[in-house]
């Protein structure tokens, strides 16, 4: 069965050419104009990736975000937006996105970013174990360093004793450092790893990621964590 898409761009020429790629490109589109048509076709027939544009009249696309979040929604979202500064990626982080695009965008990048988000939520294969069945003990349940605990299995985080809000894409990036505590990992490895696809030099998305996560990790008093190496990458380290 195809993956479903749920598209929502006030812009007619740009939702017509996107709704006709990804047509092109195997995906079933639902294609609407603006956030309260988004919302009725969400509650309607959930679909398994959204695609929503940041500014369309009255009911906006961080406005449809934060309510589907709030509804317990945790359907993939890409945003699409034609804001690059970095408050406002931010925002879209903060709204419960998952990733964005900025406009003008290629739009190979945005198959890409959907691959990517639809690889993460993929459902369980056939012939793999049901989530309920019993599964054999794990010795290594709980990934620790530089005073960060994780529970991959149960998709939780702490620093010392308090519990850390990420999002999905913020708890990958963040086990990523910690299984790899000391190691400076370069972008195109982190790209790789976690969106499954290197965006190139040019692209900010890692480096707001990254800032998004200091802000949730960093304590005042605390030594900080996640660290820059210029022109390489990122490194978790206790200094």
């Amino acid at each position: 069965m195809p993956h479903t898409v749920l598209l929502a761009e006030d812009d007619r020429a740009i939702r017509h050419a996107l709704e006709r790629a990804l047509t092109l490109e195997g995906y079933q589109v639902t294609a609407v104009a603006d956030g309260v048509e988004a919302l009725a076709q969400a509650h309607k027939n959930r679909p398994d990736v959204l695609v929503l544009d940041v500014m369309m009249p009255g009911i906006d696309g961080l406005q449809v975000c934060r309510v589907l979040r709030a509804e317990g929604d945790r359907t993939p979202i890409l945003m699409l937006t034609a804001l690059v500064e970095t408050a406002d990626r931010i925002a879209g982080l903060d709204a419960g996105a998952d990733d964005y695009v900025v406009k003008p965008f290629d739009v190979e990048e945005v198959f890409a970013r959907l691959r990517a988000l639809l690889r993460r939520t993929s459902p369980v294969p056939v012939g793999a174990a049901p989530a309920d069945a019993p599964r054999p003990p794990a010795p290594e349940r709980l990934v620790e360093a530089g005073g960060i605990r994780m529970d991959p299995q149960a998709r939780r985080a702490w620093r010392g004793t308090r519990e850390l809000e990420l999002t999905r894409t913020e708890f990958e990036l963040l086990e990523l450092l910690v299984r790899n505590a000391g190691i400076v990992l370069d972008h195109s490895t982190i790209y790789d790893r976690i969106w499954g696809y290197d965006f190139g030099p040019g692209s900010k998305n890692l480096a707001v990621y990254v800032g998004y996560l200091r802000r949730k990790l960093d304590e005042p008093g605390a030594p900080q964590l996640i660290h820059t190496v210029r022109g390489v990458g990122y490194v978790l380290r206790e200094d």
